[in-house]
């Protein structure tokens, strides 16, 4: 790597961090609660705004159900959180969901929960930066026309922070998020105030009225809309299940401490949401989309309203009508929460990634750590999908919302099933009456949690379907075909790599062959290389091109009198590869039992454009050689002087080389090769 990509990939990342250092980047609870919880406490500012936004399709009437959606949103999470603290007890490596169905249900259901996962984490990045810049807008108004710009730009920001490494993200996103805590709880309590004193809290959209699509519904209808309202609601669960994917970043003793910051998460999501909600109804805040079946409509005029603000903005807007830099701060904070929020999914998606690779159903560079002990690999193809999805949807909040929480209700139910059947195997072996009793409340909550979800997952897909859902039901089981076909392919690898008894018999000859294309200092290296290992025959090759130019190699061969045969194979179209190739065959042909080794001298260059001017044809005869079998080809390296920009410090000379002085002063260790390298 030269020095000057070096520097900025320094600059931008921090100094690289050894494996001995791993340690240090484990979080504590006051940093795991904001790195692992923003996406279910950003679900605060999108929430409460789609369950009236489903609600709305059923004209204003339909906003009375509010209360009760919100309920039983609540109800959900606090059993999720409560069966989700059985899982991080018992599963503590990493794999959460994905393990705790591979475990107990089969290797089909863990990678049915995987594809689940990565769809899902790619929608909380893209739903909740997307969000975060349609909230940020109602303060910043300039920013609405660039949104997609916005968005993408700050999934890049969030991907450098990751990149840096878990603790000084979560040292860094630390901050915003307890801010956004602060600033909501105190909207809350000056809200609460402002009403116990009398004061007459509306909305900014009160005097507004709502036109839906579906208005004077009943019967069956009511209920579909009613549930429509529920499962869009439920996006507030969303994030819980990231802690048990990130078990393994915080500090001894790992369970109980995602158990605590769970326990935390679901006390606060519950009120903020719930809070936020209350205001909305107390507070008249109304709010519609046409392309979801409703309509803001300003009586005075008969117009549609499309300008009005968030809900979560409109309710701080109204609580802080005498105090304007407290709707300043809900506004900043609730956009960048919701930023953050997207931090949850770059903690989650890199993790679940590397344990799916650990077990061959990813490819093996998702189980590599960068420079910063991150998962590099796993970051970036996570920003990769979710930049190219806010583009495909325009940062619409409202469009990418029905795609949400199919996949996180489904790992929901697998792994709460799974758990189900992780008590009951541990409840046939435990003879501990104090042990037994503990275990079937754990089995009680995780099967009450398993239903529960279950019934929801359903609704969802019901309810959504049509909405956009189906398109997350075709990308799951592709990406579960893919992670099978992936699994087959690196088993089919391993299988076929079992040593035998025949693997180690050595062959009867090796057969040395050095490709020549001149006489140079290159081919001098190659042909010193080549008879230094010792083949049994040994011969330099080239190819007849230009009958002239054969000839003067020839004569200058002879003329230095090189104790390596040379051939001259005949080429009347002036091919180079198939020749070469055609010979390789014959020798191999006239000795099946031995092998053939072909030395090829080979430029190592410093600039990229160089590449374009040097071995084209080492190039491809390498890449033809090495699919036949029982032949070995072997590169013979030599530096050029440009190439000595990309080392840094110069190099002790090599064997046959002497343009370049010895050097003093070496580090112990130096040039040793990694084992990720």
């Amino acid at each position: 790597m030269s020095k000057v990509p070096d520097l900025a990939k320094r600059l931008l990342l921090g100094r690289a961090l050894s494996s001995a250092q791993q340690s240090e980047q484990l979080l504590k609870k006051r940093i795991a609660l904001p790195v692992f919880a923003s996406d279910a406490l950003s679900s605060v500012a999108y929430a409460p705004q789609e369950i009236l936004l489903a609600l709305g399709a059923g004209g204003l009437v339909m906003y009375h159900y509010t209360p009760w959606i919100a309920a039983a949103v609540v109800i959900i999470l606090l059993t999720v959180v409560a069966s989700y603290r059985q899982n991080v007890r018992a599963y503590q490596s990493g794999g959460g969901d994905f393990e705790v169905a591979t475990t107990n249900l089969g290797g089909n259901w863990g990678v049915v929960v995987a594809s689940a996962l990565l769809v899902d984490y790619v929608l909380t990045v893209a739903v909740s930066v997307s969000s975060g810049v349609e909230n940020l807008g109602a303060l910043l108004k300039f920013m609405q026309p660039h949104e997609v710009g916005v968005a993408i730009a700050i999934v890049v920001l969030l991907t450098l922070g990751n990149l840096r490494g878990l603790k000084e993200a979560g040292v860094a996103f630390a901050i915003p998020t307890y801010l956004f805590m602060f600033a909501v709880f105190g909207m809350l309590a000056w809200g609460l105030v402002r009403l116990a004193s009398g004061a007459e809290l509306q909305a900014e959209t009160a005097h507004y009225e709502v036109r839906g699509d579906e208005m004077g519904l009943a019967g069956f209808a009511l209920v579909f809309l009613l549930l429509r309202a529920f499962s869009s609601g439920c996006a507030a669960l969303t994030g819980v299940e990231a802690i048990s994917n990130g078990v393994p970043a915080f500090r001894k003793p790992k369970g109980e401490n995602a158990a605590t910051t769970l326990l935390m998460l679901g006390l606060v999501a519950m009120t903020l949401f719930g809070g936020v909600t209350a205001f909305a109804y107390i507070t008249d805040a109304k709010f519609a989309e046409p392309d979801q079946g409703s309509h803001l409509i300003d009586p005075s005029t008969g117009r549609p309203v499309t300008d009005a603000d968030p809900v979560i903005a409109q309710v701080a807007h109204t609580v802080f009508s005498n105090f304007t830099p407290g709707f300043a701060l809900v506004t900043a904070m609730t956009g960048l929460i919701l930023f953050l929020a997207a931090n949850t999914a770059f903690n989650g998606f890199p993790v679940l990634g590397s344990v799916l690779a650990q077990n061959r159903y990813l490819p093996r560079q998702l189980h590599t750590r960068g420079d910063r002990l991150a998962y590099s690999n796993g970051i970036i193809i996570l920003a990769t999908m979710a930049g190219l999805l806010i583009y495909a949807y325009d940062a619409s909040v409202s469009r990418l919302i029905p795609l949400y929480t199919v996949g996180v209700f489904v790992s929901f139910t697998v792994s709460q099933v799974g758990m189900v059947r992780h008590w009951n195997r541990l409840l046939a072996t435990e003879p501990d009456p104090a042990q037994r009793r503990r275990m079937r409340t754990s089995r009680g909550i995780n099967a009450f949690g398993a239903t529960l979800t279950g019934i929801v997952l359903v609704v969802v897909l019901i309810t959504k379907f049509a909405l956009g859902a189906y398109i997350v039901c075709i990308a799951m089981p592709l990406l579960f075909l893919l992670m099978k076909a992936i699994r087959r392919h690196y088993d089919r690898v391993a299988a076929e790599l079992v040593p035998s008894g025949e693997d180690v018999a050595l062959p009867a000859r090796n057969h040395g062959i050095v490709l020549v294309s001149k006489i140079h200092k290159p081919t001098l290296r190659a042909l010193a290389y080549a008879r230094a290992t010792r083949p049994s025959t040994l011969e330099a090759v080239t190819v007849a091109v230009d009958h002239e130019e054969s000839q003067r190699l020839q004569q200058e061969w002879d003329a230095l009198d090189i104790p390596v045969p040379l051939k001259i194979l005949d080429s009347p179209y002036r091919e180079i590869t198939r020749p070469v190739l055609s010979y390789v065959k014959s020798v191999r042909r006239r000795s099946p039992r031995d092998v053939v080794t072909v030395f090829i001298p080979e430029y190592v260059v410093g600039h990229w454009w160089e590449h374009l001017l040097h071995n084209q044809s080492a190039l491809r005869l390498k890449g033809r050689l090495l699919f036949q079998p029982g032949v070995m080809v072997t590169s013979v390296a030599w530096q050029l002087q440009s190439s000595d920009r990309l080392k840094g410090r110069k190099e002790p000379p090599g064997p046959g080389s002497s343009r370049r002085p010895p050097r003093t002063g070496a580090r112990p260790g130096a040039g040793s090769v990694s084992d990720r390298d």
